[in-house]
């Protein structure tokens, strides 16, 4: 027979005797990572390993304390590791849609930026100022002096043959034109009508013999024209490179180790040179000033004249400043405030927020973007370090995970519009040029999660090769009791709690095994810890104590069931007034309490069901009821299917087993799963078969297998916590209680009422091995043991079941044989 289980094995407590100071604030938090140990040496191998594709997945259950403990763990490693390079992008003077991207050392991304803008603003201020001058002025003057001298020769020469063939060159605002001389005078078109047909005939050979000369002509002056426009503008040219000069080479020399930004400088100038027209137009430009060119000279060195621009530029002075944007640094990632590794958490791992994006602005109504506009992701933040991701976000987000993937793939962190990577949109914009991506990334998600990525995505297991699971649960230890206390510590600090007397800790420590459901463990699952100490911190701050109690920490723990357990009341008041049919008292044949655990969210309660069972000659073998119905589960359905094994094994060595059973859950009107149950179901259909009667006073759980050994199960605590509030609210007796299967007992986190109870021997428990120590516990009848012939203790319930079995052999044969006889008549 099972034996009933003692007091002292029902709860382990704490000794607040054990800890170290009187309350909390004594002590020192606890830095590190407690009791995953396991998962700190995979973080450490996986981080530490620099080869391809050994990124980091973190599984564990949301609670465990697994984001945090990262992260913390990260920012300890990430102090060993040096600051990353900045990166710049600038504008490709030779395409614009693909802007460069320069790395430069550590805080040097804003210092080469400020060097920029003020290289902008210096020769904005230079450049004006050095056509001021009156040594300028003369040297375009007379380089366009000794042009018109020679366009006037020119023109001569062409005059001179012209009055040699009877013609006379005028200016005319299309141009020059070939006039006719009559008598040494111009004439009119008019005139020239009026001429004779031979005349003008002749006049008409004549001009276009002179065409070819002046066409020649023409082209003389108009390369002179060039040549005064090409001599200004390298004038032009000397005075900004000489302006200019100076402060780009101080730069060049400056950033001499950054080959990128040497040739960017180069760039720079180049255009300058170039495009220094819109210096002058600056306030404080040459226009109007002292010894300034002629306006003629000054426009065809200038270009043309802004006109709308200038007038837009007055409606909006923003657009002043717009041609000048090319020269800008858009510093995307500067880490000049680093002191190690960056270490970046994201929690919205959107595709752009990931992986970076080209922002738009509207420009009178029309969407551009330029270089400037460029904004970096999280991968770039954390190049050289760490990046942490949620999977569960990673995967919900479109594109997120494929970008992922793609850039550490390539080791290359590419900008794309979202729709462009999809093959939905085609448009012509930015196209960044790529930067070299050199981090770890660290997924943080459920374990089935790995699971599926693992089976169903190849690349995944190529990228992602270092597994750390995060444990729900750690042992008992001294050592990590202390940490446990230490954490309560830390918790404390941090959160500007009240700190926790010895008393209050040890209740934390018991309700870390509770929740573990195993006095040997500590739960990991912290986040559900520091919400019990936090709601305990509440209602001390209500009683004005100065420190955390024991009562405050019960309290949380009877609150925190009393806001989520209407449910379980609604069904207990269902038994105690008879509407669900509980009998705790007296007993029955093939009738038995079972105990099973319904799941509310976070809050889990046993719930006891009435189990039956019965039996008939027949071929029909166990029949669930429930799977009929299906409303069984698979597992429970197996369970089931396991009876049929133990009575065959048991009962049907030496005849067929002619036995037709029907098993239900009573009054049950939702899905049954699990095979808790199926110690109960046999017992009912043991039972039965010998007509014993069951205590109904005695609720069972426990798993069966085929030998007959009771198994453990889960929800052990809330099965038999279920059970006593049941038995309380129809009147406790003395005679009830709960058998469960000895391998549970170190399972045993019980409150401290079922625990009293037990203890003034209002309620018992009992643990049992085998199918023959419960049978015997519940009906008052020695089980029986299997004698050398074969059968059993004449008395026993083996002995009932066996012949009862018998019986229904004898009647099953007899049967068949009064059939045979009946069909040869």
């Amino acid at each position: 027979m099972g034996f009933e289980v003692p007091v002292e094995k029902l709860r382990r407590t704490y000794d607040p005797g054990k800890m170290k100071a009187p309350n909390t604030s004594r002590l020192a938090p606890y830095q590190g990572i407690i009791g995953q140990e396991r998962a700190v040496s995979a973080l450490k191998f996986g981080l530490g390993i620099d080869e391809f594709g050994y990124n980091v997945y973190v599984a564990g259950i949301p609670g465990t304390g697994r984001t945090t403990a990262v992260k913390k763990f990260l920012d300890e490693l990430a102090k060993e590791g040096p600051p990353p390079s900045d990166w710049c992008y600038v504008n490709n003077f030779n395409n614009q849609y693909e802007p460069i991207a320069i790395r430069l050392p550590p805080g040097k991304g804003r210092e080469f930026r400020q060097d920029m803008a003020n290289l902008i603003n210096t020769a904005k201020r230079v450049i004006p100022k050095a056509f001021q001058s009156e040594e300028i002025a003369t040297r375009k003057q007379s380089a366009i002096r000794a042009a018109e001298g020679e366009k006037r020769k020119v023109l001569l020469d062409i005059n001179e043959k012209a009055r040699a063939a009877g013609f006379t060159i005028q200016l005319s605002p299309v141009g020059l034109l070939i006039v006719p001389l009559v008598d040494g005078r111009p004439i009119s078109d008019q005139e020239f009508m009026t001429l004779s047909t031979e005349m003008r005939n002749e006049i008409q050979r004549r001009r276009e013999h002179m065409e070819s000369d002046l066409q020649a002509g023409l082209r003389q002056l108009r390369a002179l024209d060039e040549e005064i426009i090409a001599s200004l503008e390298k004038v032009d040219r000397e005075i900004v490179t000489y302006a200019i000069g100076h402060e780009i080479a101080a730069l060049t020399q400056k950033y001499r180790g950054v080959p990128e930004v040497v040739s960017y400088l180069q760039d720079v100038e180049k255009d300058i040179v170039e495009n220094h027209a819109m210096f002058l137009q600056a306030p404080g430009g040459a226009e109007g000033l002292p010894g300034a060119i002629p306006a003629a000279a000054a426009s065809a060195a200038a270009g043309p004249a802004p006109g709308a621009s200038a007038a837009a530029s007055l409606l909006f002075p923003w657009l002043r400043e717009l041609p000048f944007r090319k020269y800008e640094v858009n510093v995307i990632v500067d880490n000049s405030g680093l002191k190690g590794a960056p270490v970046v958490l994201e929690p919205n791992p959107t595709f752009i927020n990931l992986l970076g994006r080209s922002e738009k602005e509207a420009q009178f109504g029309i969407l551009s973007t330029d270089f400037t506009m460029i904004r970096a992701g999280s991968l770039h933040k954390a190049n050289g370090g760490y990046l942490v991701l949620p999977i569960e976000e990673l995967l919900r987000n479109p594109f997120s995970w494929d970008g992922l993937k793609m850039a550490l793939k390539t080791n290359e962190l590419k900008i794309e519009e979202p729709g462009e990577r999809a093959g939905v949109i085609a448009i012509k914009g930015l196209r960044p040029r790529p930067i070299p991506l050199d981090a770890k990334v660290v997924l943080i998600g459920q374990p089935y999660l790995y699971q599926l990525l693992y089976a169903l995505d190849p690349d995944f297991r190529e990228l992602f090769k270092v597994r750390a699971d995060f444990d729900t649960s750690m042992p008992r230890t001294e050592e990590n009791m202390e940490r446990y206390i230490s954490f309560i510590c830390s918790l404390c600090g941090r959160e500007d709690l009240k700190h926790l007397d010895a008393e209050a800790v040890g209740k934390v420590i018991e309700f870390g095994s509770r929740l573990a459901s195993d006095q040997e463990k500590l739960s990991a699952q912290f986040a559900i810890v520091a919400d019990l100490i936090k709601e305990a911190n509440y209602y001390a701050s209500q009683d004005k104590s100065e420190k955390v109690t024991a009562a405050h920490v019960k309290k949380a723990i009877d609150e925190r069931i009393y806001r989520s357990s209407l449910i379980r009341e609604k069904i207990q008041e269902a038994i105690a007034r008879g509407f669900l049919l509980i009998n705790t008292d007296g007993e029955a044949v093939g009738q038995v309490n079972g105990l099973s655990v319904a799941l509310l969210g976070d809050f889990s309660f046993g719930r006891p069901s009435r189990v039956t069972a019965s039996t008939s000659v027949g071929r029909g073998g166990i029949i669930d009821i429930e799977r009929e119905a299906a409303m069984g589960g698979p597992i429970h359905t197996k369970g089931v299917m396991i009876l049929g094994g133990y009575l065959s094994n048991k009962y049907a060595q030496e005849k067929p087993l002619t036995l037709s059973a029907r098993l239900v859950f009573e009054q049950s009107y939702e899905g049954i799963e699990g095979d808790s149950a199926s110690s109960t179901e046999l017992y009912a259909i043991l039972s039965s078969l010998a007509e014993a009667p069951v205590k109904q006073y005695i609720a069972v759980t426990g798993s069966v297998n085929q030998k007959g050994e009771v198994q453990a199960i889960g929800g052990v605590n809330e099965k038999i916590e279920g059970y006593y509030e049941i038995c309380k609210a129809k009147g406790l007796t003395g005679k009830q209680g709960v058998m469960i299967p000895e391998s549970n007992i170190k399972n045993l986190m019980l409150k401290e009422e079922v625990v009293d109870a037990v203890k003034q021997g209002k309620f018992h428990i009992w643990a049992v091995n085998t199918i023959d120590e419960g049978i015997e516990l519940l009906t008052g009848i020695k089980a029986g043991a299997r004698q050398p012939d074969g059968t059993f203790e004449e008395g026993s319930i083996n002995y009932r079941v066996d012949k009862r079995l018998r019986e229904m052999a004898e009647t099953m044969r007899s049967y068949r044989e009064f059939v045979e006889e009946a069909g040869a008549r």
